[in-house]
C-alpha cells in the first residue's frame, strides 16, 4: 500500500485545489477501498486495517482527502453508521445477563471503566493546576467510549476473543458510559463552557 499504491495514486491525482474530485477518481478510490479490506481479511487481519491503510495511502493533492471524505460524508452518516451500530445491536444478547452474578460482573466492568477514565482523567487533570469543575468536565469527555469502541469490541467477537456474553457486557458499558457524557456536561455547563464551547453550544 505504502511502496507500489501510494506512489500510483501520487501520480494519477492531479487534482487543483479548486477543481472538483471527478466520479472516476471516486470510484478508483473506493475499489482500492474494497481490495484492501478484501486481502487483509483473507490474511487472516480484520477488514478494518485494509480500509485504514488505503486511507493512508491516499495523498493530498489539491486536498483530495478532504473532497472525497465531503462526498461521502452523507453515505456514511446516514446509512452506513447506522448500519453498524444495528449490526452491533443484533450481536447483543441481552437475554444472556439473566441472573445476579451477570448483573454484579456488568455493574463491576462498568465501575471500573468509569473508574478508569473518568477518574483517571479527572485526576490528572486535577494534579496539573485545574479546578475541580474544569477537572470533571475533562473526565467526562474521556470516559466517552463512542464508536472506536464498537469497532473494537466487533474484532475481538469475530476473532473470537469475546464471548457473546463478554461481548454484551462490555456493549452495555461502552453504551452508558458514552450516553452519560451529555448530562454530565450539562450538569458541569460553566466549566464546559470556558474549556469546551462548542460541545457546550451542542
Amino acid at each position: 500500500m505504502l511502496t507500489v499504491v501510494r506512489p500510483y495514486l501520487s501520480r494519477s491525482l492531479n487534482v487543483a485545489a479548486n477543481e472538483p474530485v471527478s466520479p472516476r477518481l471516486i470510484g478508483l478510490i473506493l475499489i482500492g477501498l474494497l481490495v484492501s479490506s478484501w486481502i487483509t481479511e483473507t490474511i487472516g487481519i480484520h477488514a478494518l486495517f485494509g480500509a485504514f491503510l488505503m486511507g493512508v495511502a491516499v495523498p493530498d493533492h489539491g486536498q483530495v482527502k478532504e473532497k472525497i471524505g465531503a462526498r461521502v460524508h452523507d453515505v456514511t452518516t446516514i446509512i452506513l453508521l447506522p448500519l453498524f451500530f444495528a449490526f452491533t445491536g443484533l450481536r447483543t444478547e441481552l437475554g444472556l445477563i439473566n441472573d445476579a452474578e451477570s448483573w454484579l460482573i456488568c455493574g463491576l466492568v462498568l465501575f471500573v471503566a468509569m473508574a478508569g477514565k473518568l477518574g483517571g482523567a479527572t485526576i490528572a487533570a486535577r494534579f496539573t493546576g485545574h479546578g475541580w469543575r474544569d477537572s470533571l468536565t475533562v473526565g467526562a469527555l474521556m470516559n466517552t467510549r463512542g464508536l472506536v469502541e464498537l469497532i473494537v469490541l466487533n474484532v475481538g467477537y469475530d476473532l473470537g476473543i469475546l464471548s457473546p456474553k463478554i461481548f454484551t457486557i462490555m456493549v452495555i458499558m461502552a453504551l452508558v458510559t458514552t450516553m452519560t457524557t451529555g448530562p454530565l456536561l450539562r450538569l458541569l455547563k460553566p466549566a464546559a463552557g470556558r474549556l469546551f464551547p462548542v460541545v457546550a453550544r451542542r
